[in-house]
C-alpha cells in the first residue's frame, strides 16, 4: 500500500518511514508542498491510498496544500501537525482533511487512523465497502439536485457544486432519507467516525458551507435540540420549530 509523507523534518520523517515500513506500506517522503503535489500527479503507478501531511512546510502552508490536493484528488488526508488549536483543526476539516492528529502522538493511534481513513474510502476500482448504500437523489430533483454517490459529484440545476469530502458525506447521508431527523450523534458517527461531544462548532460550519455552495439555504433544516433533516420540497410557511440560522 502506496502512502505519501510530507515531512520537513528529516528525523520524524526517518522514524515514521522505518515504522510504517515494518507495517507494509510503501512510503514516498515529500519535503515540501510542491513536491507533494509533484508526487500526486498521476503517473501510472499504483496511487497513493492515504497522504500524512505537516502543516509546517517550507515553500507552502499545509493548509493550502490540502486544499490544492482536494481540488484534484479525492484521496485521503491525514495532518499531522504540532498545532492543537481546535481553530486549525476545524480549518483543516473544512478543507477536505479526512483526520487531524496533533504531535506527540502515540504510533499505535496513527496506524490505527490510517488504517480508519483507507478503510472508508477504498482504492479506485476496488468496488464499494460491505455495507455501502447509494444514495437517493431522485426526491430532489424537484429542486434540481442531483447526486452521483460513485463521482462523489453534485449538481444543482445542471451546475456542478464542488464540494470538500465531508460536505459531500454529509449531504448523501441527509438525502438517503429526505425528511428524517438525524441526531447530530449520528452524523458524527457516520460522517467523521468519530463521537458528537465538544465537536458541534464543526457540523455547524459544514452545514453553513453545504447551504451556500447549493445556493438552498432551506435544503438541509435543523430541528431544534435533536438534529438535522433534508427538506426535498420547499417548506411552507408556518410556525417556527427550527433553527434556520444554525
Amino acid at each position: 500500500m502506496r502512502l505519501l509523507l510530507v515531512e520537513d523534518d528529516e528525523r520524524v520523517a526517518a522514524a515514521l518511514v522505518a515504522v510504517l515500513g515494518r507495517h507494509g506500506f510503501q512510503v514516498r517522503h515529500a519535503r515540501s508542498g510542491h513536491e507533494a503535489l509533484d508526487a500526486l500527479v498521476p503517473d501510472g503507478n499504483e496511487p497513493y491510498r492515504v497522504v500524512l501531511l505537516d502543516l509546517g512546510l517550507p515553500d507552502r502552508d499545509g493548509f493550502e496544500v490540502c486544499s490544492r490536493i482536494r481540488a484534484h484528488s479525492g484521496v485521503p488526508v491525514i495532518m499531522v501537525t504540532a498545532r492543537a488549536d481546535v481553530r486549525s483543526r476545524i480549518h483543516g476539516l473544512n478543507l477536505g482533511a479526512d483526520d487531524y492528529i496533533t504531535k506527540p502522538y502515540d504510533m499505535g493511534e496513527l496506524l490505527a487512523r490510517i488504517h480508519a481513513v483507507v478503510r472508508r474510502w477504498p482504492a479506485a476500482g476496488a468496488g464499494p465497502e460491505p455495507g455501502d448504500q447509494p444514495a437517493q437523489p431522485g426526491p430532489l430533483e424537484s429542486r434540481g439536485v442531483s447526486i452521483d454517490r460513485e463521482r462523489r459529484r453534485v449538481s444543482v440545476d445542471g451546475r456542478d457544486v464542488p464540494l470538500t469530502r465531508k460536505e459531500f458525506d454529509l449531504l448523501a447521508l441527509l438525502a438517503q432519507s429526505p425528511g428524517v431527523v438525524y441526531r447530530r450523534e449520528q452524523i458524527f458517527s457516520e460522517v467523521w467516525r468519530s463521537g458528537w461531544e465538544g465537536n458541534g462548532r464543526t457540523l455547524e460550519v459544514h452545514i453553513g458551507s453545504l447551504r451556500n455552495k447549493l445556493g438552498l439555504p432551506g435544503l438541509v433544516e435543523a430541528v431544534r435540540g435533536v438534529g438535522y433533516r433534508l427538506i426535498a420540497e420547499q417548506p411552507a410557511a408556518g410556525p417556527a420549530a427550527t433553527e434556520p440560522g444554525r
